[in-house]
Parts: structure tokens; sequence; C-alpha cells
């Protein structure tokens, strides 16, 4: 069955469920609601919304913000197997391709929980079989006695080779940054590849992505300023977006803030992120920053997808969304916990 223009049905069908289901996202409101509630009253509040199976079924085992966890990662594990067993032909390939980025953060959520002790039931709390690595396998990863032999299970995954490469220096530096920027490097590289095949649709994705690296790569110059970074800022840069790496070193070695800023905005063309970077003229804190940036890229998402609505941008905007409405309420439950004022709270929520 063919719908509208030759567009199959399928397609039509899937990416007017996700703007559905995108409609049902809390909205601001709930949230200024949230930060003047208890824990308990936020638990409950989470029980009465699509959350509800979660809260039901773990709260015979889970008490507190352990519950409010596991039962976001739960939920948002469900939610994208979910899309990708409904999302057909090229969407579904596009989809996959995009949800491996849950690989990283999963391995790199136990290599740092095992690295500072952290106990494997506290790690599977906010871990979200998302991608190619299922619960299965991230279960087998978590029971292992040390980092050595996590790496070592991941032998004949994509993510290996960088792994084994990186992780002796991690281990001696003490810092997984550098092993996690060349993740995202390889995860980029192997995308827009994909992206660029000739498979339909493609152009559309490589829009997304090349959007998804240039906010990365900016979040890292503003982080880069924040900490003072002297050094060669080339391997912190992730090739595919606007910026060239000979761009991305001379930013960083620019010192004055204005000219900082004047310089960027040569390198991009959407109108919100010129309007958003004339803003960060005045000094803003890092997460101010990353905040301010991440909801200029979901809006810019916003309109690609009103422009392309039966296309993979449906798909990735509610993916992020999503996501960051597991982060906010994540933040909410985790700023309660520990009696931080509901204004602080604030500075950290994505709306």
């Amino acid at each position: 069955m063919v719908g509208m223009r030759g567009i199959s049905a399928p397609y039509i069908y899937v990416c007017t469920r996700m703007r559905v289901r995108k409609a049902k996202l809390l909205p601001k409101e709930e949230y200024m609601r949230m930060l003047n509630m208890s824990l308990a009253e936020i638990t409950r509040f989470i029980g009465e919304t699509e959350y509800k199976q979660e809260i039901d079924e773990l709260g015979t085992t889970f008490r507190g913000i352990d519950l409010i966890e596991v039962a976001l990662s739960w939920n948002l594990a469900k939610e994208y197997q979910k899309i990708q067993e409904i999302t057909p032909g090229n969407l579904k390939e596009f989809t996959r391709a995009y949800l491996r980025r849950w690989d990283i953060q999963n391995v790199l959520t136990i290599l740092r929980g095992k690295t500072q002790g952290v106990k494997s039931g506290k790690i599977k709390e906010i871990l979200v079989p998302a991608g190619s690595l299922d619960s299965t396998v991230l279960d087998r990863l978590l029971s292992e006695d040390n980092t050595e032999r996590i790496i070592d299970a991941l032998k004949g995954n994509r993510i290996y080779p960088v792994l084994a490469r990186e992780y002796p220096l991690a281990r001696e530096s003490g810092s997984f940054s550098r092993m996690e920027n060349e993740l995202y490097k390889q995860f980029y590289a192997e995308i827009i590849a994909e992206a660029e095949s000739g498979i339909k649709g493609g152009h559309l994705f490589l829009e997304f992505i090349r959007l998804d690296i240039d906010i990365k790569n900016l979040k890292t110059l503003f982080r880069l300023r924040a900490d003072t970074f002297e050094e060669d800022a080339r391997e912190m840069y992730i090739p595919g977006g606007a910026l060239l790496v000979t761009d991305f070193s001379f930013m960083n070695t620019i010192k004055d803030q204005g000219e900082f800023i004047d310089s960027l905005k040569v390198k991009y063309r959407q109108k919100l992120l010129i309007s958003l970077l004339d803003e960060m003229k005045s000094e803003k804190t890092i997460h101010d920053v990353e905040v301010r940036l991440t909801r200029v890229q979901l809006e810019q998402m916003e309109r690609m997808s009103k422009r392309n609505p039966i296309s993979i941008h449906p798909i990735l905007i509610y993916l992020e969304k999503k996501k960051y409405e597991v982060f906010n309420l994540r933040a909410l439950a985790r700023g309660k916990e520990s009696k931080l004022p509901s204004e602080k709270i604030a500075e950290y929520l994505v709306m």
C-alpha cells in the first residue's frame, strides 16, 4: 500500500506515531510544578504518567531515588526498543545506527563505575540497553571482576578496537575523556559513511548528524575555554560538521570572548545558533552554555521535522526529547534527594 506522493503507508504511520508520542511528553509547566514537590510526591506524580507500568512493577523491589532511577531507565530502553520494532525499511536502519551511541554511554558507565568501586546493581540502574549491546550482554559485562576483562569481553564488537587502543592510557591518566572522544569520533565516522552510502533518505539523516556534531564541537570548545586548555585541542575535535579541524584549533587559541564568538558566527548559518552565540558574548557558566546549546539543537531538530514530516527527522526528534525527559526527571529526583534548592535544580533542566 502506498500513501501520498508514493510514500509507503508504514512510513506515514510511524512518523505519525512519533508525533503522537512526542505530544505526550511532559510540558515545561509540569517540571515547574515538580520543583515544588518532595521526592515522594515526584515519585507519585511520575507513577501517574507514561512511567506508571515501571513504577508499579518495580515499587515492591525499590524505594525512593532507586525506584525512580530504575523505572526511568527501564522505560527509556523499552520505548527505544519498541520504536526500532515498529520502524520500517531505511528508517529502521538509520534509527538503529543512531541508537548505537548508547553502546558507548553504557560501556563507559560500566567502566567508570567499576573503576570507582560502585556496586554492579547501582551501575545497572542507569544503563539503557538501546543500542546493539542488549541487557544480556550488559549484565555479562557487569559480572566481570575488572575493567580489562570487561574490554576483553567486547571483542568482536565495533567499539572494541578503540577501547583496546585507548584503555591503557585512560588507566594511566585516570581519565576516560580521551577514550570517550575517540569512541564518538568512530561512531560519527561510521554513521556519516552509512548516510552517504546512497541509501534513500540518507541526506536527511546526514543533516541531523552534522547538526549533532556541530553542537558537540561547540560544547567542547566552550568547555576547553572554561578549563583554560593550553594543549593542542585537535584531538578533541570531531570531523563532519561545519568547523574544519584548523578552525577548531585556531578558535581554541582566541582569548577574547567577543572575538571568539564572532569567529564562530562566521562558520554557522543557523539563525537560532547565531542568535544564541550573540547572547554568549557575556561570559556564561559552562553548564549554562551546554544547556542553551542543547535547547537550540532541539529547536533546530523540531524545524527539520516540520520541514520533512515523513522522514527520519520526526523519529530522531522524539528519541532526543524522550531522552531529555528522562534526563530532567532524573535531575529533579537527584536534586531533591540531595536537598538542593529548587532554583538550582531548575538550572539543570532542558525545557
